[in-house]
């Protein structure tokens, strides 16, 4: 069994790769761009650049509360969540990508410091659950890999890493599979062999695609149109991403 620093460690390897991607097309962004709407609803570029660091610096006060042994909420509250996002997402590209830079650094630095006793505390999501620390960096590569992709500039689901992607897939469908009122569907990722169900009962309907395109569909960053399927059939709606 991994211990939490190693696994902390390895998500954190990750993380900076991810971070390196998203830097690089926010510094490709036009001026205009962020006031462009995102893949997101409601949401421009901005609106998702603003999250991302945002979301960076939330993270960092987990990490110290697990350090300090101290109970330092995620964000002070939702409603101060979606002003601080509101307020800082009309910002030109050049504000937008020193504040990428700037959480990502104060993110690095809160990890940084933390040791082994640290990353296995428990820390507290702003939805209430509790997670161990080691957790934290894994959950901020999953906000830089989806948003990235809702930022709508260029980057997309086949551009996901294949271990962010497997993974990814495995997750989404473990947590579909048996769920009521979803038919059953049977997924087969062509290119690493990958296999699963989702939904309740036996699988009618087969599905199958790489392994990028099934956890786009999955995650709902596609429509499934790339994936192959018997003709006449139609793919289910699936639940919201939780």
């Amino acid at each position: 069994m991994t211990d939490p620093q190693s696994a902390a460690a390895s998500w954190l390897s990750q993380v900076e790769e991810s971070t390196r991607r998203v830097l690089g097309t926010a510094a490709e962004l036009k001026p205009d761009a962020v006031a462009e709407p995102s893949a997101l609803p409601g949401w421009t570029r901005g609106h998702v650049l603003a999250h991302l660091a945002r979301n960076a610096d939330s993270l960092v006060n987990l990490l110290t509360g697990a350090r300090t042994g101290t109970d330092i909420p995620q964000y002070a509250d939702h409603e101060a969540r979606d002003r601080d996002i509101e307020r800082d997402a009309p910002r030109p590209p050049d504000v937008q990508l020193a504040d990428l830079r700037d959480s990502h650094a104060r993110f690095a630095e809160a990890a940084a410091l933390m040791d082994p006793e640290a990353w296995a505390a428990s820390v507290k999501h702003r939805f209430g659950y509790v997670f161990p620390a080691s957790e934290i960096p894994h959950k901020r590569l999953l906000e830089l890999e989806y948003h990235h992709v809702d930022l709508a500039a260029g980057y997309t689901p086949a551009d996901w890493p294949e271990s962010f992607a497997v993974a990814e897939f495995r997750k989404l469908a473990s947590n579909l599979a048996g769920q009521a009122d979803l038919p059953a569907v049977e997924l087969v990722a062509e290119d690493t062999g990958d296999r699963a169900a989702i939904g309740d009962g036996a699988p009618a309907l087969t599905v199958e695609g790489p392994v990028r395109a099934l956890t786009a569909w999955l995650s709902g960053r596609s429509t499934g149109d790339d994936l192959r399927h018997a003709p006449g059939t139609d793919l289910p709606r699936l639940p919201p991403m939780g």
